[in-house]
């Protein structure tokens, strides 16, 4: 028996439902999200793919039976023509070394292959900024590649947190690419528990949770902005603390417990973090001091980091080398980075800090080279 399961009478019956690499067959208050998407293919999948991966799952035996393909690229692994273009050849059957050839070799190789089978492929390509900052003509062949194209077709979908990218493209592209956009906004408490109540009757055995624990995950992350992977994360957390513990039932101490040593963790992660994401999270802890205030526009938080810089007489990053980083610092939960509707203004990426403020201050402040921000007040 895995690690995954434990014997009968034990804390989980299968632990692996919790995990963010579980695709659900029900993706509770997604209904929306996923039929646009449903609707976005109706075409590439009848001559018509988390929530991407879940409309793949659901939607892969139709493809079958339609000639069709889903491919799904990270564009932080494959971020250059070459490296899309042989990783989809070989998909079909070509031979393409991993560097060498003439990239319209290679993409004479992919047109071959696509045309011999006669298929129509949806291409998912996730973190699709990151293939737009380093390679537009990537793009731009490949929303263009139907054109030469003798029997199949080709449709893209692509997936960003960052919703300023298309500022970005070449004019060829913005005129190409027909943009269609879905927002998923954060979880509300009510619907936190329904996705955490579906999970733990999958993971966990009969009576092994006390009551309080699901609505505790769900106070504590919908603190965080409804993050549905931080809920499940702590359940997880939570059974496996009880779990080393011999207890019999998951209690309201033992999500605490677990609550705690994700702050702890994340505390390491600040102190060995280099100075410019310090510098980042120093500028949302600034505002947060001067403006009084929890959350901030992505422009007030570059504003703060590029007076933070000069204060500090340390070179700033780009706007998009920032923007890349406000990335990374969410995907590691230690700020909220959610893009939020300001009306006629459009869409901008709203900014908070992801652990408390009393943790991470005397972190930054610990090192050396922050020093100079000691009980300054920054000014406009």
């Amino acid at each position: 028996m895995s690690e995954e399961h434990l014997s009968e009478g034990g804390i989980f019956a299968d632990k692996a439902v919790l995990r963010s690499t579980y695709i659900p067959e029900n993706l509770p208050h997604r209904m929306e999200q996923i039929a646009s998407l449903t609707d976005i293919l109706s075409t590439a999948l009848k001559g018509k793919a988390a929530t991407v991966k879940y409309v793949s799952k659901q939607l892969e035996e139709m493809a079958r039976t339609c000639n069709c393909a889903l491919i799904y690229i990270n564009c932080e692994l494959f971020y250059t023509q070459y490296r899309v273009f042989a990783y989809l050849a070989r998909v079909f059957n070509k031979h393409i070394p991993v560097f060498g050839w003439p990239n319209d070799v290679v993409f004479s190789e992919l047109k071959k292959g696509l045309d011999t089978e006669g298929r129509h492929i949806v291409v998912i390509l996730d973190e699709m900024d990151k293939l737009v900052t380093k390679e537009d003509e990537a793009l731009y062949k490949l929303i263009r590649i139907n054109s030469e194209l003798n029997k199949a077709r080709v449709s893209v979908i692509g997936i960003s947190n960052d919703l300023t990218f298309s500022e970005l493209l070449d004019q060829r592209v913005k005129s190409s690419l027909g943009v269609k956009e879905i927002t998923f906004p954060a979880y509300n408490a009510d619907q936190l528990k329904d996705i955490l109540t579906e999970r733990a009757v999958m993971a966990f055995n009969y009576s092994a949770l006390d009551d309080a624990v699901i609505p505790l995950c769900v106070a504590l992350a919908a603190k965080r902005n409804g993050d549905a992977k931080r809920a499940l994360d702590l359940l997880l957390i939570s059974g496996e603390i009880a779990e080393r513990a011999k207890s019999k039932k998951v209690s309201e101490e033992h999500v605490r417990i677990a609550s705690e040593k994700i702050k702890a963790s994340m505390v390491e992660v600040v102190k060995t973090m280099p100075l410019q994401p310090k510098i980042l999270l120093s500028s949302v802890l600034t505002l947060m001091r001067e403006k009084n205030e929890r959350s901030f526009s992505s422009g007030e938080v570059y504003n703060m980091y590029r007076r933070l810089c000069d204060h500090l007489g340390v070179g700033m990053l780009s706007q998009r080398r920032l923007a890349d980083l406000i990335s990374e610092l969410d995907f590691l939960e230690l700020i909220n980075a959610v893009v939020v509707s300001r009306g006629r203004h459009g869409m901008t990426k709203e900014i908070s800090l992801n652990v408390p403020e009393e943790l991470i201050q005397p972190v930054l402040f610990a090192d050396h080279e922050l020093e100079a921000l000691f009980n300054i007040r920054v000014k406009a």
